[in-house]
């Protein structure tokens, strides 16, 4: 496995062994101050990694497209997700990864196009793309800490 994939994968376990605790009210909750809950950016990692790798080079991707859909960039919550629902999100966050592994070592994204992100930067190819999706995981993790700090008070 990549390391830096092995590491997102390390990452993401880390992110819902910290939200065991939090019920599923709480995943739910949009914050004061914030347009999106805990859930959302959970599913939002899912669809970047999707967007960014997949659905950019013309791929099929490996998730279902309401997990896209729902959480793509731009989108925000609409519906409160259910207990099962949150099972099967937190499920596809490491069984996604697993997949883009497996796609990843077979070479699949070889020939990723270059693009600019969102804040400018330009991509050039497949090692830039997983450096900005660490980047973004990251980026959403701590909004899920912070918003875990205000809805389990």
């Amino acid at each position: 496995m990549n390391k830096l994939i092995a590491d997102l994968k390390i990452t993401r376990l880390a992110i819902l062994n910290s939200l065991a605790e939090l019920s599923t009210e709480q995943l739910n909750q949009v914050p004061a101050g914030f347009n999106n809950n805990v859930i959302w950016n959970l599913g939002h990692m899912i669809a970047a990694q999707q967007g960014l790798f997949y659905l950019r080079a013309g791929f099929e991707m490996t998730v279902a497209q309401h997990y896209y859909d729902h959480y793509k960039t731009g989108s925000k919550p609409e519906s409160f997700v259910s207990e099962q629902e949150i099972a099967e999100l937190k499920q596809v966050l490491i069984s996604s990864n697993d997949a883009f592994d497996a796609d990843w070592t077979a070479g699949k994204f070889n020939n990723s196009p270059i693009f600019k992100n969102r804040y400018g930067v330009e991509i050039n190819n497949r090692e830039e793309t997983l450096n900005f999706v660490v980047f973004h995981d990251g980026l959403h993790f701590g909004y899920i800490m912070a918003m875990k700090r205000l809805v389990a008070q």
